[in-house]
């Protein structure tokens, strides 16, 4: 057995441009985001990205590090459409292959399965096959002789995903409500990198939770990653929660801006900046406060 504990940094030492990235996690909940940080500080670009989107795809849209995006959707949840993925798609940014989820999701089964493809039945009727020319549909062989969608398979080169925990082996561990597909991505890809809050004793993984909770087998991980609040901004339950300010001012902040203060420098200088920011305005919330409660003072006075 191998220690397979590295740096954010040591894991996108091992990527190359032009590679097919997975990133687990869904819309804006355990998304891997100090392993998308650490792509962002490289020079990794050209990238075919497949993602149950949310800010990891609109920060690697906003940065032009995508050719190819193969999604569902991109989302910051509370924020229905992620805006900066929007913006890039508004000006063409890159290709776009736009699949329902549950296609998305019998075509990771398929690459982790190491199948061409999987029939579904998701797709038919609607506007899928016309906005993806390039999909095909099977006929059963069957008496039935039904139509199905042949969902191709998803594989990829490399895949992130962020769990609660893992130990130094690789086995990982989700606590929160969903395993949001994790598993499959590990399955799927060549190579496969989990960050998680914490790295424990691998006797710890099953001590207070259930074993199903074991989401991610060591046999599918090249690399592990200890990254305390690693998933930031996004939730991490139960860890934490999903930081809904900092998301808004994410979403509101033209991008340059956003990247020159926030993932200029280490995944240690993004935490103290966030923290920085957190203090600014809880402050202007304080003074916001203040000067509403004088101005109702004031009518009140008059």
């Amino acid at each position: 057995m191998t220690d397979k504990t590295m740096t954010p940094d040591e894991v996108v030492a091992r990527l190359e441009s032009g590679m097919t990235l997975g990133i687990g996690g869904w819309g804006s909940r355990r998304k891997p985001m100090a392993l998308m940080r650490a792509l962002l500080r490289s020079g990794i670009t050209d990238l075919t990205v497949v993602s149950y989107g949310g800010p990891d795809v609109g920060m690697l849209a906003a940065a032009g590090r995508i050719r190819k995006l193969v999604a569902p959707f991109a989302t910051l949840d509370s924020i229905p459409l992620e805006p900066h993925y929007r913006a890039a798609r508004e000006r063409g940014a890159f290709e776009l292959t736009e699949v329902d989820e549950a296609m998305f999701m019998w075509g990771l089964h398929a690459a982790a399965n190491r199948l061409p493809f999987l029939p579904v039945r998701a797709g038919i009727g609607s506007d899928v096959m016309r906005v993806n020319p390039g999909l095909r549909t099977v006929r059963s062989p069957y008496e039935d002789g039904e139509t199905f969608v042949a969902m191709p398979a998803l594989r990829m080169d490399a895949a992130f995903v962020h769990l609660n925990r893992a130990d130094r082996l690789g086995n990982g561990q989700y606590l929160g409500p969903d395993p949001y597909f994790d598993d499959l991505f590990c399955e799927a890809a060549d190579r496969a990198y989990v960050s998680c809050e914490r790295i424990v004793d691998t006797a710890e993984l099953t001590k207070e939770a259930a074993p199903q909770t074991l989401l991610v087998g060591r046999h599918t991980v090249a690399g592990v990653v200890e990254a305390p609040n690693g998933a930031h901004f996004t939730s991490c339950a139960p860890d934490h929660r999903r930081d809904e300010a900092f998301q808004k001012h994410y979403a509101s902040t033209p991008w340059p801006e956003f990247a020159e203060r926030f993932l200029s420098g280490s995944e240690q200088d993004y935490q103290r900046a966030v923290q920085a920011w957190r203090e600014e305005h809880e402050e202007s919330e304080e003074h916001g406060d203040r000067k509403a409660h004088e101005k109702k003072q004031k009518k009140e006075g008059a």
